[in-house]
């Protein structure tokens, strides 16, 4: 074997379990398999043009020798974002820890529930700190979150609002530029009309909806917003406030002058800067929106025993189930970086947030009254963190670079300077020798930090916050690391067993991509600083989308959308400024087959686009006369299909290139869904079906970690007639020469995670993408082939072939009483997280192994499902009290002195004997999701509250 070749480590098929695997797919080959299973005239010419694959070794030199490319300044520029302090402790046991970066979005609870509860702890800071009674579990940056509060808002408006179509949003001038850029993006589709100005001289009309205010404003003036807010409550306008989140520790919170939502980001919670992202965005509001919130709520309940568990709430106003009707499109949350935030708040506590916001400001209050001794003025009357200094920027600006420090310059006379946790009163002595050189003069001495505050009575908080006892309790690194651990062993992830979610992608993310993400010349890089000192970045950014454009075929690719989602909107509004680029605007019909995933109806809809379904066949395929009918009928108006290849149903429909055709002879282009890329990379792409865009899961096919449920990284690739218009940014050039205004706050997105999918497309080169394709379809059709008789396959391709995932049958089981939850919650007896329930096919497992798994697990779950169905054969629809309808047993469960089951503890507990020597202890009974929506609690509260609710 060679020890230096990434793509034996990340292939988990070895040479020699290939005879089985043949033997039982019945193939003589692999190349057999992948020739009956994708048609033959949209199979590649030619190998991908990609580089000589790197070793692990080799590229983790690779990495280091680029980071130092990067020029680590001090960066004071602000905008939203500020260096911050990750505490070790959960650097080292969180973001570095398999067993939190590998986990999934927690749709199963009862394996999900320690970090459903650092969920539950991050919801509860946003709450208390905003003021608010009802938070999410985070979205993905502030000017999104921001968006999502103003289309929540138009969504809310009154009766007669809508009847007098009242479309005017007001933004003040004080927001962050690319909160504003996003705001154009998405109000455009919906013709919401923004109005920017200054909120002193406002007039409030009846034909306002909403607002949306900056605090502190975005040079960091802090203004007494009370009087604006009760004066749009009566005139029925709903205010939003971007709050910067560790001002509020300090400052009198929103809720309590009357705001309606609060956004912002945790960036500041010790996450790294990261070249803008990943961060935990939040969005807080009052109860009586809790159905129209976008994103993921996490509540309590109970389970089967009474017991109090937790779970996602509220998932009716999800896309999955309410599509083009949905909330919002948004269907990843940052959680790895929400639970960091969480814990950050869990280690400080109370006390210790107020430490570092007040230590903050006396860092700002000692720096104004240095250069104000310079002689320099300061305009901000009231301030948190940033100042705002009068001074000659051109003489400014050099000597800070040369110093290595950077500061916002708005304009000739006006630098803004953002203090952070990081700042130490020998930077405050730089930053004052700067101008004093600047000046001509001899620099102040900084010997200490003032204690004086400007906060004070008027703008002072009052309340208190995070009394809980999560909050004041692990303030040791030694009590925060068992809390984490204790977390960790509640939930299933990677590193325990494969994850076989269909549509999800859950492969290996392999260390040595992992490893950079803890660099400093990676993580404390500001989004907005000059190019020219992200040299590092700009490197692997741009080589990432050349390569990521010679894996599908495309011209060109935008890194911005920092989701699949927003990859998703992202395309269609490249579609939408294309059409429009040629006098076509009023091409708004989007052709979405009825197997499609439930964001792509949502996102036709926020992109301003009329949603025409269409069929599928019997076998699952899209239903071809159906949607020529329907192409030929909207032709005038056709702007785009929403197509899903290979499709959700886990089949390479041969008909597809017929399909992309009709599009285009009938004046559409083609969105094509990357969801399932995994199965194309080396052995087709996107451009040669027929696309013209397509978004992909980085998160997925790329290798980036799910999470927990996010990060999730959506990039578009474009064909040539697309480039011109994706999209920019508002601080820093970036998109086509007619680029769409933003579509997330950073100008590359989530830049940092990206550095995990440029290493496994480097170590494995065009050989180890093409060897990953293939075994993933090799993988799922041996499974697909193992469980034959026992479960029948939904969908095949036209040779008996699934692609990299299949979906199996559940529906006649009901028969014998059993559901396909049932059987979800069984699996985790056995150790396993079940595949995809319910989606696309309602009673069915949809299910992926991914090529990272070896041929061992895949016998392990295969030996699951045959065990699990031989206890469905021996269940009675009669009977209810058997194994499958208790699962999942509890160790609490197995060990009471009790026993009242007609099967053995040794068949609730350890069905089969691998499982003896691995085995995982779901840590509640069944959930109970019904009791958890009537009862919404979404906040840490004591646990007799719980008992007694």
């Amino acid at each position: 074997m060679r020890t230096d070749v990434f793509a034996l480590r990340h292939i988990g098929i070895r040479e020699e379990d290939l005879p089985q695997m043949l033997k039982t797919i019945n193939v003589n080959s692999v190349d057999q398999l992948i020739n009956e299973t994708i048609p033959n005239d949209i199979r590649l010419a030619k190998p991908l043009a990609l580089e000589t694959p790197m070793s692990e070794h080799e590229y983790l030199s690779h990495i280091q020798n680029l980071s130092e490319k990067n020029k680590v300044f001090k960066s004071y520029i602000g905008l939203g974002y500020h260096e911050s302090i990750t505490p070790s402790v959960i650097k080292r046991n969180i973001l570095e820890n398999a067993g939190w970066y590998t986990a999934y979005t927690p749709y199963q609870a009862e394996i999900a529930q320690g970090r459903l509860e650092a969920l539950l702890n991050f919801q509860t800071v946003i709450a208390e700190l905003t003021g608010m009674e009802l938070a999410n579990a985070s979205l993905l940056d502030e000017s999104t979150a921001a968006a999502e509060a103003m289309t929540m808002l138009f969504d809310v408006r009154s009766r007669d609002q809508k009847k007098n179509n009242v479309l005017k949003f007001f933004v003040s001038e004080e927001i962050l530029p690319q909160t504003l850029s996003l705001l154009k993006t998405r109000s455009t589709p919906l013709k919401i009309e923004l109005i920017v100005g200054n909120h002193e001289n406002f007039e409030f009309h009846d034909d306002y909806f909403g607002a949306l205010l900056q605090y502190p404003g975005k040079h960091g003036q802090v203004y007494d917003y009370a009087p604006f807010v009760a004066k749009a409550a009566a005139k029925n306008i709903k205010v939003a406030v971007a709050a910067d989140i560790l001002s509020l520790a300090i400052l009198t919170p929103p809720g309590e002058f009357g705001a309606d939502v609060v956004v912002g980001t945790t960036q500041r919670f010790g996450i790294p800067l990261g070249y803008g992202g990943p961060h935990a965005a939040f969005f807080a509001t009052k109860e009586e929106y809790k159905r129209n919130i976008p994103g993921r709520i996490i509540g309590v309940t109970k389970d089967t025993d009474g017991k109090p568990a937790l779970r996602m709430a509220l998932q009716t106003r999800e896309q999955h189930i309410k599509r083009d009707k949905a909330t919002s499109n948004i269907c990843t949350a940052q959680v790895l970086l929400a639970v960091m935030a969480g814990m950050y708040a869990v280690y400080h506590g109370p006390k210790g947030l107020k430490y570092i916001a007040n230590k903050v400001h006396s860092t700002a209050v000692t720096l104004v009254d240095s250069l104000e001794k310079l002689g320099l003025y300061q305009t901000n009357t009231t301030y948190f963190d940033t100042i705002s200094i009068k001074a000659n920027s051109s003489k400014v600006r050099p000597i800070a670079e040369k110093l290595g420090v950077n500061f916002l310059y708005v304009d000739a006379d006006t630098i803004s300077i953002a203090l952070n946790e990081a700042t130490s009163i020998k930077d405050l002595q730089l930053i004052v020798t700067i101008f004093a050189e600047a000046l001509g003069k001899q620099p102040i001495a900084i010997n200490g930090l003032l204690p004086h505050s400007l906060l004070e009575n008027k703008f002072g908080r009052t309340s208190t916050f995070l009394e809980n006892s999560v909050f004041n309790t692990y303030h040791s690194e030694t009590e925060l690391m068992r809390y984490i651990k204790k977390l960790e062993r509640k939930d299933l992830a990677l590193n325990h067993s494969m994850i076989s979610l269909g549509s999800c992608t859950m492969k290996l993310n392999a260390a040595s991509e992992m490893l950079p993400l803890s660099l400093a010349r990676w993580g404390n890089i500001h989004p907005f600083v000059p190019v020219e000192q992200a040299e590092g970045y700009q490197i692997i950014l741009k080589e990432l989308e050349k390569d990521l454009n010679i894996i599908t075929g495309f011209a060109g690719t935008s890194l911005q959308p920092n989701s699949g989602a927003q990859g998703e909107f992202a395309g269609l509004m490249v579609i939408r400024a294309y059409h429009e680029s040629r006098g076509e605007g009023h091409r708004n019909i989007c052709l979405i087959p009825a197997s499609a995933h439930g964001t792509n109806p949502a996102s036709a809809v926020m992109a301003g686009m009329k949603v025409v379904v269409t069929k599928t066949d019997g076998n699952g395929n899209i239903d071809v006369a159906d949607l020529a009918e329907k192409a030929e009928l909207h032709k005038d108006n056709l702007s785009a299909l929403m197509v899903t290849y290979p499709s959700t149903h886990g089949v390479f429909e041969s008909s597809i290139k017929e399909i992309t055709k009709l599009i285009h002879d009938n004046g559409g282009q083609v969105y094509m869904d990357g969801a399932n890329m995994n199965a194309q990379v080396g052995l087709t792409n996107p451009a040669t079906i027929g696309a013209d865009v397509c978004h992909l899961n980085l998160h997925k096919t790329f290798a980036i970690p799910h999470g927990g449920g996010g990060p999730g990284v959506g990039p578009i690739c474009v064909a040539e007639q697309l480039v011109p218009f994706l999209p920019g940014n508002p601080v820093i050039k970036t998109g086509g020469d007619k680029a769409i205004t933003a579509i997330s706050a950073a100008p590359w997105g989530s830049s940092l995670v990206c550095l995990i999918s440029y290493g496994y497309i480097k170590m494995l080169g065009e050989s180890g993408l093409t060897q990953s394709t293939k075994t993933a379809i090799l993988n799922a059709n041996y499974i697909k082939n193992k469980l034959s008789g026992k479960f029948e396959v939904l969908y095949t391709g036209e040779k008996g072939r699934a692609a990299h995932e299949m979906i199996i049958d559940c529906r006649p089981f009901k028969e014998n009483g059993i559901e396909v939850t049932d059987i979800a919650k069984r699996l985790m007896d056995y150790g396993f997280h079940a595949p995809t329930v319910s989606f696309p096919v309602a009673g069915t497992l949809m299910i992926e192994p991914t090529e990272s798994e070896g041929l061992a697990e895949l016998d392990r779950f295969c030996g699951a499902m045959l065990s699990i169905r031989e206890e469905i054969d021996a269940a009675s629809a009669e009977d209810n009290n058997n194994a499958l309808k208790n699962a999942p047993h509890t160790l609490e469960m197995i060990t009471t002195d009790k026993w009242e089951y007609p099967y053995s503890r040794q068949q609730a507990a350890f069905p089969l004997p691998y499982i003896l020597e691995n085995k995982f202890w779901p840590s509640v009974r069944r959930v109970d999701d019904t009791y958890g929506d009537r009862n919404l609690i979404c906040t840490c509260a004591p646990i007799e509250a719980y008992a007694e609710a």
